[in-house]
C-alpha cells in the first residue's frame, strides 16, 4: 500500500504503546500514531519517546506530529525522522506551503507528507497547498474545521470544504483526498454511510479512530452490487472500449445514452471492484 492508494487510515494515541500492535494488526491500510490531539501537553515528551522507540524497533506507521509554531514541532521531527519504521508524516492545521516545505526538507528523502486541512484558511488555500510540491496527499479535519467556522458537523455544512479539497487535489495532480473521521465507533452503518458518501464526492480514503471502523469504511469505498451490475452492462454493450464506442453511434443502456465519459466511469467502477476483491 502507498500514500496514493491507501483507503483506511487508523489513528492510535502516541501515549498508548499498548495499542500500537493492535492498530498495526487491524487491517487498516495505514496506521497513524498521534502525537497531537490525542496526547496531553504534559505527556507529549514521553509519548514522542515511545513512538520513536517503536518506529526504531518492530513498528511501522505514520506519525501525526504537532503543528508548526508549537513547542513540540521540531522535537517531533527530530525524534522520528531517522527511524526505519517511519512510513510518513501527517501535518495538522495545514495552511502554509512554506511550513509544509520546511517539514518536507526536515525529513529523509522519500518520506511522504499528508497535509491535514482543518481550518477555513486551509480550505481557502487548498489549491496552493496541493500545487506546492510539499505534500503527497490532502486530508480533511472535519471536526476542527466545523469548530473553526462555527458550523454543525453535518454533511450540508461541510460539503463546500470537502468539494474544495477534491478539486484542489485534482488540480495539483494529487490522489483523491482522505476524508475526516466519523465519531461513532459502535454503529458500523454510520462509518459505512460516511465512507460511501465521501467516495461519491470524490474522496479516496477516510480517517478512522477505532479498529472497528476499518472494515465498514473499506466496504463503503467499494462499489455497490447495483453499481457493478450497471457498469458491467455498459461495458458489455460497448465492448468495454471507450475509444471504440464513440464510433458506434449512440449506444443506449437502461434507457440512457452511453458515451465516452460514461464508459470511463463504468471502467473505473469495475476496476475498484476488482481491486477490493484482490485486497
Amino acid at each position: 500500500m502507498s500514500v496514493r492508494t491507501a483507503v483506511t487510515w487508523l489513528f492510535v494515541p502516541g501515549s498508548r504503546p499498548d495499542r500500537f500492535a493492535r492498530a498495526a494488526g487491524s487491517g487498516a491500510d495505514e496506521v497513524i500514531v498521534d502525537l497531537e490531539d490525542a496526547v496531553a501537553a504534559e505527556a507529549k515528551s514521553a509519548a514522542r519517546d515511545r513512538v520513536a522507540s517503536w518506529l526504531g524497533g518492530p513498528g511501522s506507521g505514520w506519525v501525526r506530529i504537532n503543528g508548526a509554531g508549537t513547542p513540540w514541532h521540531e522535537s517531533d521531527l527530530a525524534a522520528i525522522g531517522g527511524r526505519d519504521g517511519l512510513r510518513g508524516v501527517v501535518v495538522p492545521k495545514a495552511e502554509d506551503p512554506v511550513s509544509l516545505r520546511a517539514v518536507r526538507e526536515a525529513l529523509p528523502e522519500g518520506v511522504p507528507v499528508l497535509a491535514l486541512v482543518e481550518t477555513a484558511l486551509g480550505i481557502h488555500l487548498a489549491t496552493e497547498l496541493a500545487c506546492s510540491g510539499a505534500v503527497d496527499r490532502l486530508a480533511f479535519g472535519a471536526i476542527d474545521f466545523a469548530l473553526d467556522i462555527g458550523a454543525e458537523e453535518s454533511d450540508e455544512a461541510l460539503l463546500f470544504a470537502r468539494s474544495a479539497l477534491v478539486v484542489a487535489s485534482r488540480v495539483g495532480s494529487l490522489p483523491p483526498p482522505v476524508d475526516g473521521v466519523t465519531v461513532s465507533t459502535t454503529v458500523d452503518s454510520e462509518s459505512h454511510r460516511a465512507a460511501a458518501r465521501a467516495q461519491g464526492l470524490g474522496f479516496g480514503g477516510k480517517l478512522c479512530i477505532h479498529p472497528r471502523q476499518v472494515r465498514p469504511v473499506a466496504e463503503g469505498f467499494q462499489p455497490t452490487p447495483a453499481q457493478i451490475a450497471w457498469a458491467t452492462r455498459v461495458l458489455q454493450a460497448t465492448s468495454g472500449d471507450a475509444a471504440g464506442a464513440t464510433g458506434q453511434g449512440a449506444v443506449s443502456v437502461d434507457g440512457h445514452m452511453v458515451d465516452r465519459p460514461v464508459i470511463l466511469r463504468a471502467q473505473s467502477i469495475v476496476a475498484r471492484a476488482r481491486s477490493g476483491s484482490a485486497g
